[in-house]
């Protein structure tokens, strides 16, 4: 009898073990195959990505290697390599927009690098930069914040992006030839085909006459936001929403003291969909320090991870408010 009862009871204890395992969800430690309950399962959301500096640097780190990287060279061409390299990792497609300009070196051949992050609205938000370096035909201009800041913080900035829920399209944008081959801003070329700014205009012609324009409602421009010592003034020519909006959330995440409020005139490359009527911010250190622009300078040692994960911050911060002031 007492085998019996013994044997009954561990059959009894199975039967029971068995039927708790078949209504445990996967959730609590079963695995989900057999549910027979009517509860529903519900999924903790995943915690959005947050902006990471160190990635960010460390592909600063790696386009710097390349060495110059001006339009039309070499090292632009390994460039887009690299770029495209690192978001085809992410699961996400490189658009390239060739064209061809004339500019002061003669016919060059240049290449925009477009990203799109579909939301449930085909109207976009523009996030940009330029990755070209400035030309030098004596000197060797590795443009670590002048064209490595800006190429680098969108790489990371993709990844950040790509699973969030979006409700407008974003397009993050590499642009070509910004500050291509003279040595001045104005040095050259004319008011209407300045030696600037190639791959923004072309972007906006571009729109224009696809009759896209108005499908563009915001453009904000990152350029030169590696400085160690970063301050970034309102640019006075860029849309006042938008720079409010960016500045004010600078204010709430604890950086008013590098997003200042002092106003600055700058031409970049917002300034072409500004003349489109595109809603358009340039967020900008332009404080020339005495290393800008000269040989063997602008290296690693002038920037700082900090400096990347501040704009980050903000712009990640702003981003929100910027897509509700848009469904006004």
């Amino acid at each position: 009898m007492r085998r019996f009862f013994v044997l009954a009871t561990v059959v009894a204890t199975f039967v029971a073990l068995l039927s708790f395992v078949q209504r445990t969800p996967a959730s609590e430690g079963g695995d989900g195959a057999s549910v027979t309950t009517s509860d529903p399962i519900v999924q903790a959301p995943a915690a959005a990505e947050k902006f990471d500096s160190n990635r960010a640097w460390e592909h600063l780190r790696q386009l710097v290697s390349i060495g110059p990287r001006p339009a039309g060279s070499p090292g632009i061409r390994q460039t887009r390599a690299y770029i495209t390299r690192q978001i085809a990792a992410m699961g996400l497609t490189v658009q390239e927009q060739p064209f061809t300009v004339e500019t002061p070196q003669g016919k060059i051949e240049m290449v925009n690098l477009i990203v799109r992050l579909a939301g449930k609205r085909p109207e976009k938000i523009l996030i940009t930069g330029h990755y070209d370096t400035k030309f030098f035909r004596d000197q060797v201009f590795v443009g670590a914040n002048d064209g490595g800041s800006s190429g680098a913080f969108l790489i990371e900035l993709a990844r950040v992006l790509k699973d969030r829920p979006r409700e407008w399209t974003y397009e993050l944008v590499w642009f070509d030839g910004e500050e291509a081959f003279c040595l001045g801003w104005t040095d050259c070329g004319t008011p209407a085909s300045p030696d600037n700014t190639y791959g923004s205009r072309y972007y906006v012609r571009q729109a224009q006459e696809a009759k896209a324009i108005a499908t563009l409602k915001a453009m904000i421009l990152v350029d030169m936001i590696g400085d160690r010592d970063l301050v970034i003034k309102r640019e006075s020519n860029s849309t006042p929403w938008l720079k409010d909006l960016i500045w004010g959330a600078a204010k709430r995440v604890s950086h008013g003291g590098t997003f200042v409020d002092i106003e600055t005139d700058i031409e970049d490359d917002h300034f072409p969909f500004l003349k489109a009527g595109v809603a358009s911010v340039d967020i900008i250190d332009l404080e020339y320090p005495a290393w800008h622009h000269t040989s063997g300078t602008d290296t690693m040692d002038k920037v700082s991870a900090r400096s990347l994960q501040i704009v980050g911050d903000v712009l990640l911060a702003a981003l929100p408010d910027i897509e509700k002031r848009l469904v006004k």
